[in-house]
């Protein structure tokens, strides 16, 4: 381990499969949570439970003073100001958010990346017309095909900070320094990002970040959606009601500043507390400590899965990957069973299919796959032991 040993903090662990613990391995899917933020939602349901902005009451002036407090930690967190961090229900809301809110026409070029999620691409795809980002055979953006891209001007630019199928870490920088150079907006999709490593607004500069609790260790439900000065005001909000007017009579409204526009509805808020206590924790563990453990696992999965000649590595090849890894399994085209039974029989949880990514896992490996995702509370040990089981398995499977 390159970390101090958090799995005692996380109860999902101590579960058992037929007396085998749980060996959990599908966090590019959702985290598991620590005590301390089932313990800060659980906190705020026995003790507070009132409603935000909405009230003077102690009860209700807790709670809001609490859930702006966790949009001051997550602004620290990502190195920006509180007014542009926008709580939304997760990475596809915020996403959507941007895609609806820009108003983008038919003719507008919008450039995605190519192994862009579907919450990423698809919303973009019915409003604008879109191209995509070219990747060679690692997965790696090509800069040079991808700066011709941009001399057309391009409206926005979506991109993947790290793909949910081979891990694989796209030059952000580099890329939003080019799409500010042509006048173009940029979006990026930091769901796989912000769980594993530091992902600070001003080292990026991109308009707009977005990213779920869920993948950080957080409760499901609450998302964040960065929004820059360049993006707020261009940006339409996808719901009108309660909470983002400041004035409303019979022949207008005037809606709140931002963040709280684009904040329709009552929120989240046991999500609010728990996400601040899922901050509060990969903070006192360090995000630095929190990289090299992924690294550290990412090199593990990499080495595990070359050993064996019946296992298709996606993208293979040298650069920064996180530590999610997808295989094709030579001889078993349908991969349901394979990960039922590391389940049921091995206690082993990971993910097959197309991974919400069909575009990508289709040209790769023209069927779906297997995913091997790996958290903080993860060691070698859990990789060594989902690979021995594969090598169980495969014999017994292959052309079945």
């Amino acid at each position: 381990m390159t970390i101090r040993d958090v799995r005692p903090d996380f109860p999902v662990l101590a579960r058992e499969v037929d007396g085998t613990k749980v060996t959990y391995l599908d966090s590019a899917a959702t985290a598991l949570k620590p005590r301390q933020v089932i313990d800060a939602m659980t906190r705020y349901y026995t003790e507070v439970s009132a409603n935000i902005h909405r009230g003077k009451h102690m009860l209700s002036e807790e709670a809001s003073d609490a859930y702006e407090m966790c949009r001051t930690r997550v602004a620290a967190f990502l190195g920006t100001r509180a007014a542009e961090v926008v709580f939304t229900a997760n990475t596809t809301h915020a996403l959507n958010l941007v895609a609806t809110g820009l108003d983008l026409e038919p003719d507008d070029l919008v450039l995605v990346s190519g192994d862009a999620h579907h919450s990423l691409q698809l919303p973009l795809r019915g409003r604008a017309t879109v191209d995509w980002i070219p990747t060679d055979a690692s997965g790696a953006v090509d800069l040079e095909a991808y700066a011709r891209q941009v001399e057309r001007r391009p409206a926005l630019v979506a991109i993947t900070h790290c793909s949910n199928v081979t891990g694989r870490y796209a030059p952000v920088a580099e890329m939003a320094a080019l799409a500010r150079e042509h006048g173009a907006l940029t979006v990026l999709d930091a769901a796989q990002s912000v769980p594993h490593r530091p992902v600070r607004v001003p080292e990026l500069a991109v308009d707009a970040i977005a990213f779920s609790a869920h993948k950080m260790l957080g409760p499901t439900g609450i998302g964040v959606l960065t929004v820059g000065t360049a993006l707020t005001e261009r940006l339409r909000p996808a719901l009108i009601g309660g909470g983002v007017v400041d004035w409303v009579d019979t022949e207008s409204w005037v809606l709140r500043r931002p963040p709280h526009r684009f904040e329709a509805g009552t929120p989240h808020i046991a999500g609010a507390y728990g996400l601040r206590a899922a901050v509060d924790y990969l903070d006192a563990l360090g995000m630095a400590a929190v990289a090299e453990h992924d690294a550290w696992l990412a090199e593990v999965l990499h080495t595990e899965a070359a050993k064996r000649d019946y296992l298709s590595v996606l993208a293979p090849g040298p650069g920064e990957r996180s530590a999610t890894l997808s295989v094709a399994v030579r001889d078993i085209p349908d991969l349901t069973e394979v990960a039922q039974s590391l389940s049921d029989s091995y206690g082993v949880m990971c993910r097959s299919g197309h991974l919400c990514a069909q575009p990508l896992v289709n040209a790769a490996a023209g069927s779906a796959v297997l995913r091997l995702s790996a958290q903080i509370y993860n060691t070698a040990e859990d990789i060594r032991t989902a690979f021995a089981a594969l090598d169980e398995l495969h014999p017994l499977l292959a052309g079945a």
